[in-house]
């Protein structure tokens, strides 16, 4: 996974006790930020589907470039 990828994945993990607990009072919110839980779940599904994705076409391009320097 890229570092960026990396670093914004944490964010992401980090916010979804952020709206659950109030990180000034440390207590519990009575309504939930609901908005960035799922905000933050739905970031992290996409990051981990798009560097899946961007790993397997640096393969798929690794491969692509082994069998043409065999055929030479």
């Amino acid at each position: 996974m890229d570092k960026y990828l990396t670093i914004i994945l944490i964010f992401m993990v980090v916010g979804i006790p952020i709206a659950f607990v109030s990180p000034t009072t440390g207590e519990i919110r009575d309504p939930p930020l609901l908005p960035l839980f799922y905000g933050s779940i739905g970031g992290i599904i996409v990051i981990l589907f798009y560097s899946g994705y961007k790993d397997k076409k640096e393969k798929q391009k690794a491969n692509a470039n082994r069998k043409r320097s065999k055929k030479k």
